[in-house]
């Protein structure tokens, strides 16, 4: 594989379709606009239409905006249930939107908003769409996940909810390295069927307004430090390679080649041991189908 793999990278895309969510700014932004101008036809699915209207229309090729707030799982039924009746077939599902050390909160159905959003959300729409791609060769269900599964970052399945306490760093951490056990744990299903893959990526340290809710011990420094980071388009191309270089493998995980992962082109890299352990991917999904009422079309 290529240790320079940029944007031209990308293969054609014509004639496939891909779903990416939180698409309006940011990382998912631009993984939609290159992915619409390598001949995709893709879906923004946003929380705030008007903003993805906005952004689509920044977007040159086949670009769609579909309505989606990962803190409610009604809105997750109702956004699967438009995009399978528009799409007989998926080709991509990219989960991309997600939040980041907010203040202690919780979504509609009560879960804490930085779990219910990055991974509950974003197991209850793959749930949903995963009949759309499992017939389709080539289909994957690439999930973005951080740095931040590795820092104070367990399953805290004793206080899944932080009902008891509330650590926004490692509610952080819990939710990211829940999206890359989501990954493995999916893989796992998926390979018998041989057609849909899963994996996962990183963007490294990126210019994007994700930190917003950081404190603002955290924030400041951030504010300082931000034009070291490396800009939006760069921190896209791991979860695009992940997506659509066609040496990836299911269960790989995508993220910048500098040093320490905090900028560079994208290459394959390693996710922490406790991600890879199959007891608790298997007792988070379980949990997962338990909260969310969904479950999935693999065994």
């Amino acid at each position: 594989m290529s240790s320079t793999w940029t944007e031209q990278d990308i293969p054609d895309q014509a004639g496939r379709v891909a779903v990416v969510t939180g698409a309006n700014s940011g990382l998912g932004f631009e993984t939609a606009r290159m992915l619409a101008e390598h001949g995709a036809r893709v879906v923004l699915a946003v929380r705030d239409v008007e903003k993805g209207k906005q952004a689509a229309a920044r977007i040159t090729g086949d670009v769609a905006v579909q309505a989606l707030d990962l803190t409610s799982l009604a809105s997750i039924r109702s956004a699967a249930a438009d995009l399978r009746a528009a799409h007989p077939r998926i080709d991509l599902l990219i989960n991309n939107a997600g939040v980041m050390y907010t203040p202690k909160q919780t979504t509609a159905d009560g879960f804490e908003l930085q779990l219910g959003t990055n991974h509950l959300g974003h197991f209850a729409l793959t749930g949903l769409l995963l009949d759309r791609l499992l017939p389709v060769p080539g289909s994957r269900v690439v999930t973005v996940s951080s740095t931040g599964h590795r820092i104070r970052a367990a399953i805290h399945f004793d206080d899944l909810q932080w009902e008891r306490s509330y650590d926004r760093a490692a509610a952080y951490g819990q939710a990211k390295l829940a999206n890359l056990m989501f990954t493995y744990e999916l893989q796992r299903r998926l390979a018998p069927h041989g057609t849909t893959i899963a994996t996962a990526a990183h963007p490294g340290v990126s210019r994007t307004d994700l930190a917003r809710n950081a404190p603002t011990a955290l924030r400041v420094p951030l504010t300082w430090l931000a034009p070291l980071f490396q800009p939006a388009e760069m921190g896209a191309l791991p979860t695009l390679r992940a997506a659509t270089d066609p040496g990836v493998v299911g269960g790989q995980y995508y993220g910048p080649g500098g040093r320490r992962e905090i900028r560079g082109y994208p290459r394959l890299v390693t996710s922490s041991p406790a991600s890879h352990d199959q007891a608790t991917q298997q007792r988070l999904w379980a949990v997962s189908e338990e909260l969310t009422g969904v479950t999935f079309p693999v065994a």
